[in-house]
């Protein structure tokens, strides 16, 4: 049964783990300065690969059908929605690399990973100076 007390927390230090979609969101909770450490698991670091990401996992001309088959309702994005990711701007890492403090991040990639490919990260991965490690599978 819910509770209707309120509770308030102060946390002394807050770290933000997430992997995939959610590494990609990781990341971009390092930009609040009340996060002190991330560490991101096979990030997305850049969603404008979205479209050539595609065609190498399904023939499907709609990414969001594939993602719903795919994922069931894990992702619920709609066809717009998923073109605004594909846009680079919206929730989207590497928008923010001039502003992202690369210190505040450890992240962990496998260098085989079919759908978030290592040399779509290596580069941003420079650009912000992050602490990574490739893992073979």
């Amino acid at each position: 049964m819910p509770s209707a007390n309120r509770f308030d927390i102060t946390p002394d230090e807050v770290f933000v783990i997430g992997g995939s979609f959610g590494g990609a969101a990781a990341i971009l909770a390092s930009l609040d300065e009340r996060v002190k450490k991330v560490v991101a698991n096979c990030p997305v670091v850049d969603w404008s690969i979205l479209s050539e990401e595609r065609e190498k996992e399904t023939s499907n001309p709609s990414y969001a059908a594939y993602i719903r088959e795919a994922f069931g309702n894990a992702y619920r994005l709609s066809e717009k929605n998923w073109d605004k990711l594909n846009s680079g701007v919206f929730f989207n890492p590497m928008h923010h690399v001039d502003d992202i403090d690369g210190s505040k991040i450890m992240m962990f990639h496998a260098k085989d990973d079919p759908y978030v490919p290592w040399k779509g990260v290596d580069s941003p991965l420079e650009m912000i100076g992050m602490v990574s490690a490739a893992l073979p599978r």
